[in-house]
């Protein structure tokens, strides 16, 4: 299988081109830059280098969120027409899953990333039988309803260094991962878990997971209900 996959959901820009196993290409970029503006650039690059044209590929995968509401919608919808216009399989890939994935370890592995107001976005994950597995499930939660769910021994990996000191006083014996190559989401990882999941039937009905609402879209629901007619028309 030759797949083509992308992670745009905060501000590290990850694409990755794989045959099979086998990494044919990929790249990572961490600086605040316009997603929009340096994806399809970026693809272009990297299906160039690795010696395929798009009518090659076998699926697309993107990572699905949560994160930067902007950063996924410019992915997602990416590859929602790459996979529509070449006629190929997509599937989708939790974002927070990308980042524990690089981490091999037996602990428990929590990847976290900042969502404003002392929250973050965040799950749990286990290694078994050489498979990542959600023990938690990703959340949108306050760090320290968080902490209270994690079990020992454990290692925090994503955007940990706001949270370090808080994670420690909390948890002394937990491992706060401060090295960017385990912090960072992998263009390569990415398209590994992608490979094994299922392809999504209905690509048109394709969404992110941003698991919060909208600053905009809270403050409307504060006067009105979600049931109301015509409810995303107005918000």
């Amino acid at each position: 299988m030759k797949l083509l996959a992308m992670d745009t959901s905060n501000q590290t820009l990850a694409v990755a081109v794989l045959e099979d196993e086998h990494v044919l290409a990929h790249f990572q970029l961490n600086r605040k830059l316009n997603h929009s503006l340096t994806l399809m650039p970026t693809i272009e690059a990297v299906m160039q280098a690795s010696g395929l044209k798009p009518t090659d590929l076998d699926r697309i995968v993107v990572a699905k969120g949560p994160g930067s509401y902007t950063g996924i919608r410019i992915a997602v919808t990416t590859a929602k027409t790459l996979a529509h216009t070449l006629g190929i399989e997509l599937t989708m890939v939790s974002s927070l899953a990308v980042i524990a994935g690089n981490v091999q370890t037996d602990k428990l592995i929590v990847p976290v990333m900042d969502a404003r107001r002392n929250n973050v976005y965040a799950g749990a994950y286990r290694w078994k039988e050489q498979q990542l597995v959600n023990v938690l499930a990703d959340q949108h939660v306050a760090l320290s309803e968080l902490l209270d769910q994690i079990e020992q021994p454990a290692i925090f990996v994503g955007e940990t260094n706001k949270f370090k000191e808080q994670i420690q006083s909390a948890l002394p014996e937990a491992e706060v991962s401060e090295l960017d190559e385990i912090n960072l989401p992998s263009g390569v990882i990415l398209g590994k878990f992608g490979r094994q999941a299922k392809p999504i039937e209905n690509i048109h009905g394709v969404v992110p997971e941003y698991l919060k609402r909208v600053e905009a879209e809270e403050k409307w629901l504060e006067t009105h209900h979600s049931e109301d007619d015509n409810y995303v028309e107005k918000i």
